[in-house]
């Protein structure tokens, strides 16, 4: 019953603690306060990004965003019961950071509206994976669970490896290239963070059915947050790849 989500992995239903609240929570529940967490971190994306826009250095919101996002982040992980709290200040410091990013992204190829692109994108796929949840096509079997946090774990691993080998003028180029196999590389990212939505819809499913409580669907709003903003950069770098190629 893992996820390859460090959010939302098996040890979440062990710390949960069931007597903290006397309301249960909802899958309804969940998905408005994971709406909620959206639009926060559009909120702060589209401040960042209207200020690089303006010429403004965003730098100091990209490196909070982080710094606060992580903080945020860990608290999360370690103290389910404060996600009321750390989940929309994850997503605004996120949106800090992603917008940061994305800004400067864009400024690189003004012609194409990749930002808005990515955006579209990663929306779309939400929906798709929630449906293709939802009806039954595909099912979360413990295979397809061990098989997606296996790859994901080897791609985690490959970053990993990839960010240290910089700091010797050696990164692991296709990671970034705009080749036939980087380009082939980030389809396979961007399908594997997809795939994980699948993953964190179960979990959630499994964790209302038992009647985790009322706080924890602000840490599920949480655990989609994590995957939702790898989904988007994961898609913003494929299409990157694919408009240096043009």
């Amino acid at each position: 019953m893992r996820s390859s989500n460090p959010a939302l992995s098996g040890n979440v239903f062990q710390n949960i603690d069931f007597h903290a609240d006397s309301t249960r929570m909802t899958i309804t529940g969940t998905a408005l306060k994971t709406l909620i967490a959206l639009m926060l971190a559009f909120m702060t994306a589209g401040f960042t990004f209207i200020k690089f826009e303006q010429g403004q250095n965003v730098t100091p919101y990209l490196i909070g965003g982080v710094i606060v996002g992580l903080i945020a982040f860990i608290a999360t992980m370690f103290k389910q019961q404060w996600a009321p709290i750390t989940t929309p200040i994850y997503a605004l410091a996120e949106g800090f950071f992603l917008g940061g990013i994305s800004a400067m992204i864009q400024s690189r190829m003004p012609q194409q509206p990749i930002v808005f692109q990515a955006c579209g994108l990663t929306l779309g796929v939400l929906f798709i994976m929630l449906v293709l949840y939802q009806s039954g096509i595909i099912k979360v079997t413990d295979k397809l669970r061990m098989g997606i946090v296996a790859c994901t774990g080897a791609i985690a691993l490959l970053y990993l490896v990839s960010f240290a080998l910089s700091f010797f003028g050696m990164p692991i180029a296709f990671i970034h290239s705009a080749s036939p196999m980087g380009i082939a590389f980030s389809v396979f990212v961007v399908g594997l963070a997809a795939f994980n939505l699948l993953l964190d819809f179960d979990l959630i499913d499994r964790m209302a059915a038992q009647g985790a409580p009322k706080y924890m669907e602000w840490y599920g709003a949480f655990a989609l947050m994590v995957t939702l903003v790898w989904l988007y950069m994961e898609i913003l770098r494929l299409l990157s790849k694919l408009n240096r190629r043009d």
